[in-house]
């Protein structure tokens, strides 16, 4: 086991949160019909972190409208896996509460590796149905929420995930956030102001009330690299 993983409890995954943002804090437009302001560094940076871990999470939203795939890519990144003791190819989880993931979504097309789906009690019958369908597994965590201190232990238990990659959107995060079950956030911070009152932040959702109960992040590390900031945050052990 790595010194990162000695972080968190054994019965959880270390849980690394990347996201690529503006100046201004937003990951898209407030239509959220643009989002491609990250460079091609930013994602190779995406890849090389893929390959340190055993799943890769998303929201549905993600999964829906970007035809997201969520794999490995290239064969060096697979290799990069073999030789770190990983499987080649990482599980592959999407969380939705309401169980609003299209069955026809792309990375249901694509059968390199398992896919596993996180939902609560409001998913209705006709959708776990169409889920479990297409999926090779669907995990109802909770009733009116998902419980992700539950379906992240559940993960590590069921599917030995010790190092889970989220990748958005927002409001995943954000409840990522409040759980206190995010170790480490890299942050890919480009050149360009979008505004908007609606435009989707790294961690929406309800938010923290109080400045006092907010999750804590040390920087680690800042890299310039063309025209994009490169940020590595580590939790604050106390927190």
């Amino acid at each position: 086991m790595s010194s990162e993983s000695k972080v968190r409890n054994s019965t959880l995954p270390f849980v690394l949160v990347n996201m690529a943002m503006t100046a201004d804090g937003k990951i898209a437009t407030a239509n959220r019909n643009w989002s491609s302001f990250g460079s091609d560094r930013d994602r190779e940076h995406m890849l090389e972190l893929r390959a340190t871990a055993d799943a890769v999470m998303c929201g549905a939203r993600t999964v829906n409208a970007e035809r997201a795939v969520l794999g490995p890519g290239a064969a060096k990144y697979r290799q990069r896996r073999l030789r770190g003791g990983l499987a080649e190819y990482n599980l592959r989880i999407i969380v939705s509460g309401s169980g609003a993931v299209d069955p026809r979504a792309e990375i249901f097309r694509h059968r390199f590796s398992p896919i596993i789906v996180l939902t609560s009690g409001r998913a209705s019958a006709a959708r776990l149905r169409g889920l479990r369908a297409v999926a090779d597994e669907v995990e109802v965590c909770g009733t009116d929420e998902i419980n992700f201190p539950a379906a992240l232990r559940w993960l590590r238990a069921k599917w030995k995930v010790r190092r889970l990659l989220c990748e958005g959107g927002g409001e995943l995060n954000g409840a990522l956030f409040r759980a206190g079950l995010v170790d480490e956030l890299h942050l890919t911070i480009g050149g360009v102001i979008l505004g908007g009152d609606g435009a989707p932040t790294i961690a929406d959702g309800r938010g923290f009330r109080r400045l006092a109960g907010a999750a804590l992040f040390k920087l680690q590390s800042f890299k310039l690299i063309g025209y994009e900031g490169f940020a590595v945050l580590r939790r604050m052990p106390w927190r």
